[in-house]
Parts: C-alpha cells; sequence; structure tokens
C-alpha cells in the first residue's frame, strides 16, 4: 500500500503583494545572477564573493567580484566590467586580495588587488590558468598550481615537406589512459604542480617535479617552510586514480615527504592554526560505487591518524578550522539539504544551520560553499527553491541572509510553489523523498500533466533548491516530480550502495512508486504522464520505457544506453570498469547488456526525444546515436537534438539551457492531449 506524507510547504510567497505577476519565462534565463565562493575576511567584518550574471550579447557567463559588510551595508562591485574574476583570497592580515582574471585580452593570471587604495597589480605571466590560490602565513607568497605542458610520446619522424607546400596537420601520438576530458576536450601532454609566486610580484617557482598530478587545495605550513598537497605518486596512478595521498613539499628544497598511505584517497588538507594537526578528507577504497568520505586528523609529531566521523552516516564535503585548533567546520549533504556543522578533536557533530543553497541554476543539485575567519565566524552560499544562490553571513548557529541579488527579478514572478513528499517504495523497506512543484494558479479540483525528472549521477543528490528547467516546466502547466531514488546520495551508506554493481534496478521502482503516489493525490491525468532525466538520468529515462508503456512521451537527454561501449569511449573508464561493475566489459560481457537500457529496446513504444551535446565526452554523443538508430530501427516515434559545441554540461551557454527544455517541452506538447484539443 502506498504510504503518501506532504511534508513542510519550503517556500512562502513574496514578502509584498504585487498586482503585476508574470509567470517565468525562458528568456529570464538571462537576468537570473548566483553568488558563489564567498570569502569572509580573516577579521570577519567582509565578505566577498563572485556574481555570476549571464551576457545575452555575448551568451556567456561572466563572473565579477563584490564585497559587502557583515551587516549586509556598503553591497558594492569590487572588480567588474566586461572581463571575468573569480577566485578571490585574501591575505591573512587582510590587507590584500588575490584573485584571478583574464582581464586585458590575456589568459587566465593570478592578480593582487591592495583593499586601501584599490589599486591592482598583474602578478603573473602564465601559459596556463592557475587554481587553488593560496596565501602563505606572512603575506609574503601566494601558491597555485597549474599545467607544465610536455613533449607528449612521438613514433614516427616525418619527412620534411616541400618548401611552400600545404601537408594536413601533424599526427598525435596518445598513450595515457585519460587523454581526454569532458569539458576540457584532447588534453595537453604535461602535468599539474605547484608554484610559488612572490606577494609583490615576480617569477612563479615550481616546487614540485615527475611525472604526476599535483592539484587540488594547498596547505601552508603556520611557520611557512612547507605545503602540504594531495598527490598520487604511485607507479600505478593511471589506473587507480582515487588512491592520492597527502604529501609535504619543502619550499626551500623542494624536497617531498610521503605524510599518508592507504588504499583511497585522501585529500583536502588543512593545517591547524598551531600546526600541531593536518584536518583532511578521505576514505578506505572498497570497491563500492559510494563512499562516505570521511573527516580525518594527522598528529603532525607522532603520525597517528584518527578518524573524526566514524559515526556520522553521511558523506563530508569539506572542512575548515573554525578559529582554533581544536573545532572544525564541515559541510554535509543530509535528506537532499546541505548543512554546515561544528566538528570537535572527539567526533562530537553539532549542526549548525541547513540553509546552504545550491550555486547551480539549471537543475536543483545540492551544492554551495562556506569560509571561515579568524574568529570562527562564517561566510556561506544560501538559497531556496525559489531563488538561486545568495550570501549569508553566521557565527554559532545563528545567520543573516546579505543580499538579494535576484528580488528585482522574482518577487514580479509567479513561480510554481515547491512541497515535499516522500512515500515508500514498492519494492523493499524504502521510504523515498521527493519534491513536487505545481503549476502557477495551480487548482487541485483540475487534471494536469505529470513531469517526472530525474537527477543524474547517479550517486548525487536534489534538494529544495532553485532550478530553471523545473520551474520552465511547470510554468508550462506540468506538475513537476523530481526525487531522490535509492541511489542518491545524503542519505546514508547503505541506501547509496542499494545500486552497487546493481544500476538501474530498483531505482526504477522507487521513481514509479513516486508517479503512483502523486497520482493518488487526485489531480494528475493517468493518460498525461511524461518523464526525462540526464546523464543518470538519462539512463533511468531510457530504462523506464523500456520496461513501461504508461508515459506518454519521453526525452532521454545524454544518457549512457550501451554500457560496454561507453565504458571504453567515455572520459571515465577507470571509474565505470572498477567501481560500477565486478569485472571488465570482455570479462563480463552479458551483466553489462544486461543493465544497458539499449538490450530493452525492442520493448519501447512511447516516442522518445534524444539530446546531448556534441562535444560530451562523459555520456558521447554516440550512445545517444546507437539509440536513435535503434529506436528508428524499431519505427518508434523518435528525433535526436544534437547541441553544437556542448559537452556533458549541457546548459553551460544560457541559450543553450533555453534550447534544451524548449526542445523537450515542444517534444512533450505533441502527445499532450490538453493542447490537442485546444489546437
Amino acid at each position: 500500500m502506498l504510504r503518501l506524507a506532504l511534508l513542510t510547504l519550503l517556500l512562502c510567497a513574496p514578502a509584498f503583494a504585487d498586482d503585476h505577476q508574470n509567470p517565468f519565462l525562458n528568456t529570464d534565463v538571462f537576468e537570473l545572477e548566483i553568488a558563489t565562493d564567498p570569502q569572509i575576511s580573516p577579521d570577519g567584518s567582509q565578505v566577498v564573493y563572485a556574481r555570476h550574471a549571464n551576457d545575452i550579447m555575448s551568451d556567456s557567463t561572466r563572473a565579477n567580484i563584490w564585497i559587502v559588510d557583515a551587516d549586509g551595508s556598503n553591497h558594492r562591485p569590487l572588480l567588474s566590467g566586461a572581463d571575468s574574476y573569480s577566485s578571490p583570497r585574501w591575505a591573512p592580515d587582510g590587507s590584500r586580495l588575490a584573485y584571478v582574471s583574464s582581464a586585458e585580452g590575456r589568459g587566465p593570471e593570478v592578480y593582487v588587488r591592495w583593499m586601501d587604495t584599490g589599486q591592482t597589480a598583474l602578478l603573473s605571466n602564465l601559459e596556463n590558468s592557475p587554481r587553488g590560490l593560496s596565501w602563505s602565513p606572512d603575506g609574503k607568497h601566494i601558491a597555485f598550481s597549474a599545467l607544465v605542458k610536455g613533449e607528449g610520446m612521438t613514433l614516427a619522424t616525418p619527412p620534411a615537406k616541400p618548401e611552400g607546400a600545404d601537408w594536413a596537420p601533424g599526427v598525435t601520438v596518445i598513450n595515457q589512459l585519460n587523454y581526454r576530458s569532458d569539458g576540457r576536450g584532447y588534453l595537453d601532454a604535461g602535468y599539474t604542480h605547484v608554484f610559488v609566486l612572490p606577494a609583490d610580484g615576480g617569477t612563479p617557482r615550481q616546487i614540485t617535479s615527475g611525472d604526476y598530478n599535483h592539484s587540488g587545495s594547498l596547505s601552508w605550513s603556520p611557520d611557512g617552510e612547507e605545503i602540504v598537497i594531495s598527490v598520487n605518486r604511485n607507479e600505478d596512478w593511471q589506473y587507480r586514480q582515487q588512491n592520492s595521498d597527502l604529501w609535504s613539499v619543502k619550499l626551500a628544497s623542494g624536497e617531498m615527504s610521503q605524510l599518508t598511505n592507504r588504499d583511497g584517497p585522501d585529500f583536502a588538507p588543512e593545517f591547524s592554526p598551531d600546526g600541531s594537526r593536518i584536518a583532511y578528507l578521505g576514505y578506505d577504497d572498497k570497491r563500492m560505487g559510494y563512499h562516505n568520505t570521511q573527516v580525518n586528523i594527522l598528529d603532525v609529531n607522532s603520525g597517528e591518524v584518527s578518524v573524526l566521523t566514524d559515526d556520522l552516516d553521511r558523506s563530508v564535503d569539506s572542512l575548515d578550522w573554525a578559529g582554533s585548533s581544536s573545532q572544525l567546520l564541515i559541510s554535509y549533504d543530509d535528506f537532499g539539504k546541505r548543512n554546515l556543522a561544528s566538528l570537535d578533536m572527539e567526533g562530537n557533530v553539532s549542526p549548525l544551520l541547513s540553509d546552504i543553497g545550491s550555486v547551480g541554476i539549471s537543475r536543483p543539485y545540492t551544492s554551495g560553499s562556506y569560509s571561515v575567519a579568524d574568529n570562527g565566524a562564517y561566510a556561506y552560499s544560501t538559497g531556496d527553491a525559489q531563488r538561486p544562490a545568495d550570501v549569508a553571513i553566521g557565527r554559532n548557529g545563528s545567520s543573516n541572509k546579505l543580499t538579494d541579488l535576484n528580488a528585482d527579478l522574482l518577487d514580479h514572478k509567479t513561480l510554481g510553489e515547491v512541497r515535499e513528499i516522500s512515500w515508500r517504495s514498492s519494492v523493499g523497506d524504502h521510504d523515498v523523498y521527493g519534491w513536487l512543484v505545481t503549476p502557477p494558479d495551480f487548482d487541485a479540483v483540475e487534471d494536469y500533466p505529470l513531469l517526472l525528472e530525474i537527477h543524474g549521477g547517479p550517486f548525487t543528490a536534489y534538494g529544495p533548491y532553485f532550478s530553471t528547467e523545473v520551474q520552465l516546466y511547470a510554468a508550462a502547466g506540468y506538475v513537476v516530480l523530481y526525487t531522490n531514488p535509492r541511489g542518491s546520495t545524503s542519505y546514508g551508506y547503505e541506501f547509496a550502495n542499494e545500486i552497487h554493481h546493481n544500476y538501474p534496478s530498483q531505482d526504477y521502482d522507487d521513481l514509479i512508486s513516486g508517479v503512483d503516489a502523486v497520482i493518488e493525490m487526485g489531480f494528475i491525468d493517468e493518460e498525461q504522464l511524461f518523464v526525462t532525466g540526464g546523464s543518470g538520468g538519462g539512463v533511468l529515462t531510457a530504462w523506464i520505457v523500456g520496461n513501461t508503456d504508461r508515459f506518454a512521451a519521453a526525452a532521454v537527454s545524454k544518457p549512457v544506453i550501451n554500457w560496454i561501449s561507453h565504458a571504453l569511449y567515455s572520459d571515465i573508464p577507470e571509474g565505470v570498469t572498477r567501481y560500477w561493475f565486478e569485472n571488465m566489459p570482455w570479462e563480463d560481457f552479458d551483466t553489462y547488456w544486461q543493465r544497458s537500457p539499449l538490450s530493452l529496446v525492442g520493448n519501447v513504444t512511447t516516442p522518445t526525444l534524444l539530446l546531448t551535446g556534441e562535444a560530451d565526452h562523459r555520456t558521447p554523443i554516440a550512445e545517444s546515436e546507437q539509440y536513435y538508430q535503434a529506436l528508428k530501427l524499431q519505427q518508434v516515434d523518435t528525433a535526436m537534438v544534437r547541441v553544437p559545441e556542448a559537452s556533458h554540461g549541457i546548459a553551460g551557454r544560457p541559450s543553450h539551457q533555453i534550447a534544451k527544455v524548449d526542445n523537450i517541452l515542444a517534444w512533450f506538447a505533441r502527445y499532450r492531449s490538453d493542447l490537442q484539443a485546444q489546437d
């Protein structure tokens, strides 16, 4: 018997009455703004952050750096204009701000701004983008990581071409397992290394060496003599990419010392203020599809390691020392919401807040970040289902929202109402949680089409966060259900690993049970069910139409259709073959095939749209092409939308985000009986 529990209505109406409310439109995507990367000053008096806005003329997203006082006053641009500015980082004394910018027509470079005068200086002259800016404790140096290009492998030497001849470009020889990356394309030969740059300008000095990638967060020792980094320097690093360790690098000599050594990743190191401890994240790799990332403490003097979060059945996303050497702040996702909590050295977790807001706007994934001042105050990104991320500040659990970047737009829009719901899955002893979004001017006595929207990952989670896609679906008259079926994160280790070596599987039953639960509420037209999802959600959408004909139409976005081809053609071959399957595809062909939606294509009768970016290396468009041809051969009503230049993050450009939603809605409109009746 399905059980449905309507929970708290998450969001209230706007703070003031407006007689001129308008629906949310696709072009409103260009008007939205997002606050990311909030960085609180060392004394806690100010916050700088990256303010992202979409440019309708260039069809791109531009980030400027803004500043606001801790009481919400003096909110103003610090670095703005046609160029992008990002990664602001305060000097230890708060007198300067380092940041990255592509200003003046250059590639990304390191700049510093003096806060008292507003003067800025270009510090670097780099060939490749700097990442992970980190000030030395005395403020005299800035460390970062960047790619150092190599020659790459060569085999044959081409003959000399005649003078003036116009030959084809030379060949490229590839000999790495990971030779391309989604969003970056084919990778340049070389390795990422750590550099130290004088904070008043000069030449960056490379302090790491070897054919390994040294990246991620960089932590200076309090005396400024060494930097601790996370790096996989094992011989088999190409084939065991999750097996990183902590290493220290002496600035004077470049001498490296290994600090941790286990089968699994260690990363995100942070020296305690007194230098006696290093806190870091990591886990023992058990070759499960999902692992809880835990907080670890390394005693610098003894080398002993302790785990602080054994009793927290959640994965920790980030950590920072909270103004002392005995207290940490950590963030983790719980039931679809990102939480901030304090953690002491005995492992006691004390929740502080649960409104860290998603810094994305396309779909309602959990995300968001925070930073900590010397006195323990913190700044963080905050948001909800009717507002993209803003900036908030807090201490000891109390907080104050400092910005409201989208009030000028969204206070004058009628958005879909968002409610949290739960139901019992038809398979297994599981309560499943999700969110129901009703159209503006919803009337429960009417019948509405239902749109099931499925998240990707699969080891990720949706939450009560603003989503342009969900709101546009609701504005088009759909009741939208988005949910966290088994395999989703934020519900514990066992729930996530219900799909270990078993995906897709009973997550299908969780989703269909959710559809049935919403139908039982009495305002859904059962003949008007629609389904869509991207990436892992695309996998499940294709799996659904291969198992049932209940849906009037489906839109499969950037899916995996054939696990055999995907395992050997995507940019994550080691992850797929090591963690999602027990054996290699040539050793266990039947298992790969049985879990492939392509194996069920003979059952499909549902009209099915396919939509994928042409530059997608995560779920390459060849996956969609296979399914398209198979559906055509089955004479199923289908079409394929190819998004030019788009990677796996298909909505990376505003116009692509609009095109994705518009084409899905146009496809569904062909099969909506209520719209056909109006015609």
